[in-house]
């Protein structure tokens, strides 16, 4: 005669469901799971018993979703219109850079005259950082590059489709020298930056020093275009809080000694052009013909002084000599008063003489 089965005779790997789910309640944290969820739970069932494992599944997606992930940045996404104003902060964040003379083989110089930098294409300009104090813990230094005029500001400063196409790389900015540089875009402003980690400096010195290096020429058609940029260096902490900025005028040329001469002449010009239009009298009116008084009876007629504007020399020579006799004139007294013939009597005709031959 075959056994009949019994299912309390199972061994303990094989326990029933209903001691089954309670192992998995007991194993599920009080922290992650609360007591209300656990009481849905066992309320699924008339009984008190889950039907399935799949309406446990359900439920918990249901009531726990999992942690979305985060993505981490470096700094908080930009804004459409970037800040150009410095900001030392309470850390009094400064720059220095090298004292470079306007010769033509210098590769990198700057003009304080003019707050601009001039650097040749892919050639590093050392930048120094000078802060007050011990910035916190994780401090970063963020550049990133805007155009300057307002017509442009909005849009992204890249580089030209023949310059980026070398090696496939459209940041204009780049950092040398540290393998720490992280490069960012903007989610939705495409505004591109390159970051840094803030280093203290070195003994004996009172700034830290990074190099950059700008990665298309001013003039190239399709990226800047020879539209003035601006190169923005903040001083951040890990979370994106901005602790200073700086911004100074960025310049890539072929010989950035013979254009940072020119442009501080001109410079000078114009300051010196303006100075004078302020200081110089405004020139006479000469169109405005002054009438003289008529003189009264036993007075002497009022001299005034004209001044005529008279163009070639020969007419000049004319009207000197022509007002150099007059004056003779005035000094001679030969003016005399013309003598009036009278008028005939009605009816008779005046006799003139005749001389001899008549």
């Amino acid at each position: 005669m075959e056994d009949i089965f019994d299912p309390t005779s199972l061994p303990l790997s094989q326990d029933t469901f209903h001691a089954l789910w309670e192992n998995v309640v007991n194993t599920i944290s009080e922290e992650n799971t609360p007591q209300g969820l656990l009481d849905e739970a066992n309320q699924i069932d008339l009984l008190g018993q889950p039907q399935s494992l799949s309406a446990l599944t359900l439920l918990l997606d249901e009531k726990m979703p999992g942690e979305i992930p985060t993505q981490e940045f470096a700094n908080p996404p930009s804004s459409t219109v970037p800040v150009t104003t410095d900001h030392a902060g309470g850390y009094e964040f400064e720059l220095r850079f090298q004292k470079s003379g306007t010769a033509k083989s210098v590769t990198s110089t700057y003009s304080e005259m003019l707050n601009k930098l001039y650097c040749q294409l892919a050639k590093t300009s050392p930048i120094g950082i000078v802060v007050a104090g011990e910035p916190p813990q994780g401090a970063i230094v963020s550049a990133t590059a805007a155009y300057k005029k307002t017509e442009h500001v909005a849009e992204v400063v890249k580089r030209c489709p023949h310059h980026q196409s070398s090696d496939n790389n459209s940041h204009l900015i780049r950092v040398e020298g540290s393998k720490l540089a992280l490069y960012f875009e903007g989610p939705y402003t495409k505004r591109q930056s390159v970051t840094v980690p803030y280093e203290r400096p070195q003994l004996g010195s009172e700034m830290t020093t990074i190099l950059l290096s700008f990665m298309c020429n001013s003039s190239c058609m399709g990226g800047m275009n020879r539209r003035p940029i601006l190169t923005i260096l903040t001083l951040e902490t890990p979370e994106g809080e901005v602790l200073g900025r700086r911004c100074f005028e960025v310049r890539v040329c072929a010989c950035p000694g013979r254009d940072r001469k020119t442009e501080e002449e001109n410079k000078e010009k114009n300051g010196t052009k303006q100075i004078k239009k302020r200081k110089s009298a405004p020139a006479p009116d000469t169109s405005a013909v002054k009438k003289s008084k008529p003189a009264s009876s036993g007075e002497e007629e009022e001299k005034e002084t004209y001044n005529l504007t008279i163009q070639g020399r020969d007419r000049d020579l004319m009207f000197k000599t022509l007002n150099d006799g007059l004056e003779l004139m005035d000094k001679v007294g030969n003016k005399k008063p013309k003598q009036e013939i009278p008028a005939p009597p009605s009816g008779k005709r005046l006799i003139r003489e005749r001389s001899d031959s008549d």
